[in-house]
């Protein structure tokens, strides 16, 4: 099991298990208290195509590793939370090689006996999520000891409290990707919150949300700059702004997810760095803040393939059909 960085937080441990910083898409965490263990989002993927190239086999290596940690820590977990149903946030139940690296026995492995804590499929989801929702309910979900619907909702694990904000738009408004819900686990006076797939946020009632609950320590995404064309570029320029009024309040921000997807995300991300600076605050990776090096190998795709090509018998593998690569294990 990795272990965890250093934080202000004397009742929280918080363990960074699959990121972008870890060579993965993921926002994977583990966190836990004297009075509970939970497992945060537990899905992982790799980028299908990023400059004309598919997953490199060091990001297949970084991803089999990921979901080693994934299941180790899933061993200790009591509660499991699904924040959305993307794939790279749950872990679906049919065999795929070629993104996910997913399997019944790898969801099994996850949800059997937990109780767990998910975003509706019913309510503010859209189309693709309901869908995937209500296979996850019958796959997936019926190995959990408890599947419950957890919009809005608090539990309460001994002294330590488990807070479900109301559904929140996935990334901008318009963006026609659904919902999400966004976790604070509280022991004492220290909160953490798990933002998922805000963005940055880019939209004002997240911000209101992660604001009001005056977290110690923030995990969250920012904006996907890599995707400019496709999001507006307003939408990302708010996402990062809002990202810099995070800094100000919040002590430790573990910037992760689309944003770092591309090389220069530092430099994007250069007004929140020196706003935390100012205010006495920090902005770490997850790499960083388990005190590795920022491994962002799906940015360095294409400088990947160049300077470390694959194997023949990768080669022929990535020469496959789609559905073949899903089924056949990468020769990593």
């Amino acid at each position: 099991m990795v272990q965890a960085g250093e934080t202000m937080l004397r009742r929280i441990r918080v363990v960074p298990l699959a990121e972008e910083s870890l060579g993965v898409r993921s926002m994977c965490t583990y966190v836990e208290t004297p009075d509970v263990k939970l497992l945060l989002d537990a899905g992982v993927s790799l980028g299908p195509f990023r400059s004309g190239f598919p997953p490199h086999p060091r990001e297949y290596k970084a991803l089999k590793n990921a979901r080693k940690r994934i299941a180790e820590a899933a061993e200790k977990a009591e509660v499991v939370t699904i924040s959305h149903y993307h794939f790279d946030h749950h872990t679906p139940s049919y065999t795929d090689w070629f993104q996910n690296w997913s399997s019944d026995e790898a969801a099994r492995q996850i949800y059997e006996g937990k109780i767990v804590l998910a975003k509706s499929y019913r309510d503010r989801v859209n189309f693709s999520q309901r869908h995937r929702g209500w296979i996850f309910a019958h796959t997936g979900g019926k190995y959990a000891e408890k599947l419950e619907y957890a919009d809005e909702k608090e539990y309460t694990f001994g002294e330590t409290r488990i807070k479900f904000s109301e559904p929140v738009i996935h990334g901008e408004p318009d963006s026609g990707l659904g919902w999400l819900l966004m976790t604070t686990i509280q022991r004492d006076k220290e909160r953490v919150l798990f933002t998922s797939d805000v963005q940055g946020p880019m939209h004002s009632a997240a911000l209101k949300i992660i604001l009001n609950q005056d977290p110690n320590v923030v995990i969250i995404g920012g904006p996907p700059a890599y995707l400019t064309g496709l999001v507006k570029q307003e939408s990302i320029q708010l996402g990062l702004q809002n990202l810099e009024r995070i800094a100000q309040s919040v002590p430790l921000i573990i910037l992760e997810h689309h944003l770092l997807r591309q090389e220069d995300w530092r430099v994007l991300a250069e007004p929140v760095f020196k706003t935390a600076d100012e205010t006495g605050h920090s902005v770490k990776t997850a790499a960083e803040f388990l005190k590795k090096e920022n491994v962002l190998l799906e940015a360095q795709r294409k400088q990947l393939f160049e300077t470390e090509p694959p194997s023949s018998e990768f080669e022929k593998w990535m020469r496959m059909p789609i559905i073949k690569r899903k089924n056949t294990p990468p020769p990593i």
